[in-house]
């Protein structure tokens, strides 16, 4: 039934998108919607009542509204690892006892940062966040996004094993007032480890007697921490069930609560909140997070998109591709179903973007004249975020509207060179103002795109086998040497020295 549903889909007639402005007067408001401060344009996608129809069929089909109330009852929804995916309770909406949990560890984080700003670790001014992955890219985005106007702590992420980059995060600081996070759902992550023991070393360095006494943990598991030497009262542990890439609405959170206020911490929890709520009751063509995987499916599925393109048209959410780059591929990176069989069909494409301006100017080329065919996403904010001239932020505005308009348009010209094919699609998502609580749910609106996307295909988004082969392999050549590899990986490592 699902393959003659995805045969159905991909036989839908594909319009051109100025045919569907000229057939249907009322597309923008119908392909248009408002939620939690976010304005979504899809008009400028493919997507026409019969896809959307089609789609919503196989929704019906593979169950999304039950998987979806499975995700939010706090049932097994990562079947490979057994768990549920719990990061919906970490912002109010899941099982009573996870919300409950949850609320406990609210309260536990706001009393430790309480006791920090009352000086019981000393008079610390600066936070050093170390982790990878989700327990990084989270936090750096919010705090370089939302602590522009000041912080509470001159807060730094630390994730690269590199150690060029906790070089150039310690700089400035001062060891005797500088409380270190370590951030590791497992406790054992090497990258992570390693940073944390030479921050260790940098305190020490720096005078400080008791180095331990300036850290906390952020982790699923308290008895690794403990081990480590983190004093059990500067745990802060959170559920197994919180993914790492869904998890800054947990402890993860800390350094986020801690540089921007409690207060801003709160208003991002119910912002995607407002955004859960949204995708649990809308219908599924006025959910924004629905309509944007039917789209995203629509390119991948049946016209051979294996890349989507974001681009944050405000400097604030430069770090936004980033943290999607992972949220999308990690989750949706996969080849075989929820049940281990072969997908047989594209899973997420390669997401990747960049900030405008600067896009136009370095990848636009390719979007508009190359030969393939990339569907893109403008975020822009109404309000800007500096005091400046207001001109520089009508420009701003005005080319990331003037980007879409022309990726479908078009220009003919006898002179292919100078000749633009059009048709190409792009979604706008203009926001209020770049706020905790819009943040919040533009994070959320993400996550729940993920997951339906997941859910149409198939597969499970909650786990991620394919970052551990890259890690045995780097324990064996630690380890052994160059012994046992091909013949190119160890004439590299003879060659590093090592």
């Amino acid at each position: 039934m699902t393959a003659a549903n995805w045969a159905a889909i991909e036989g839908v007639a594909v319009k051109p998108l100025q045919k569907l402005f000229e057939e249907d007067d009322g597309r923008v408001e119908r392909m248009t919607i408002e939620q939690s401060g976010l304005h979504f344009d899809f008009a400028k996608t493919h997507l026409h009542p019969a896809m959307v129809s089609a789609f919503a069929e196989l929704a019906s089909v593979v169950d999304l509204d039950g998987a979806r109330d499975r995700l939010f009852s706090g049932d097994v929804v990562n079947v490979t690892e057994g768990r549920a995916a719990e990061h919906t309770a970490e912002r109010g909406n899941g099982a009573a006892d996870s919300v409950a949990q949850a609320k406990a560890l609210q309260a536990r984080m706001r009393g430790l940062i309480d006791v920090i700003e009352a000086g019981a670790f000393g008079d610390i001014r600066h936070i050093l966040h170390i982790g990878i992955g989700g327990s990084a890219l989270g936090p750096k985005l919010l705090i370089d996004a939302l602590g522009r106007d000041g912080q509470r702590f001159d807060t730094k992420v630390v994730s690269n094993v590199d150690a060029s980059a906790l070089a150039e995060a310690v700089r400035g600081m001062d060891p005797k007032a500088t409380l270190i996070a370590i951030a590791s759902k497992t406790f054992t992550t090497t990258e992570t480890l390693m940073n944390a023991e030479s921050a260790l070393e940098w305190l020490r360095d720096g005078g400080v007697e008791d180095p331990y006494g300036q850290v906390v943990a952020l982790t699923a598991a308290p008895d690794k921490a403990i081990e480590w030497g983190v004093d059990e009262s500067r745990i802060l542990p959170f559920a197994e069930s919180v993914g790492g890439r869904y998890s800054l609405w947990c402890s993860i959170g800390f350094p986020v609560a801690a540089a921007l206020g409690w207060v801003a911490f709160e208003e991002l929890l119910e912002g995607a909140a407002e955004m859960d709520r949204h995708f649990r009751t809308a219908p599924l063509d006025r959910n924004a997070p629905v309509l944007a995987a039917f789209a995203d499916l629509h390119y991948a599925q049946a016209r051979g998109c294996q890349t989507r393109a974001i681009f944050a048209y405000d400097e604030r959410l430069r770090l936004l591709p980033d943290y999607l780059q992972q949220l999308e591929m990690e989750s949706n990176g996969k080849s075989v179903t929820a049940d281990g069989a072969l997908l047989g069909r594209p899973s997420a494409p390669v997401s990747w973007g960049g900030v405008g301006t600067d896009a136009q100017h370095a990848v636009f080329q390719l979007l508009h004249q190359g030969t393939h065919l990339i569907p893109v996403e403008f975020l822009a904010s109404k309000t800007p975020g500096h005091d400046f001239d207001p001109g520089h932020h009508e420009a701003l505005l005005i080319n990331c509207f003037a980007q879409g308009a022309a990726l479908m348009q078009g220009r003919a010209s006898d002179d292919g060179a100078r000749s633009y094919p059009g048709d190409r699609p792009s979604t706008t998502i203009l926001i209020d103002d770049v706020t905790p609580s819009i943040v919040g749910a533009l994070i959320a609106f993400y996550e729940h795109r993920t997951f339906a996307n997941a859910v149409l295909l198939g597969i499970n988004p909650f786990d991620q086998f394919g970052v551990e082969l890259g890690k045995e392999i780097a324990k064996g050549i630690a380890q052994n040497g160059p012994a046992g590899f091909d013949a190119s990986t160890s004439a590299l490592i003879a060659a590093a020295g090592l």
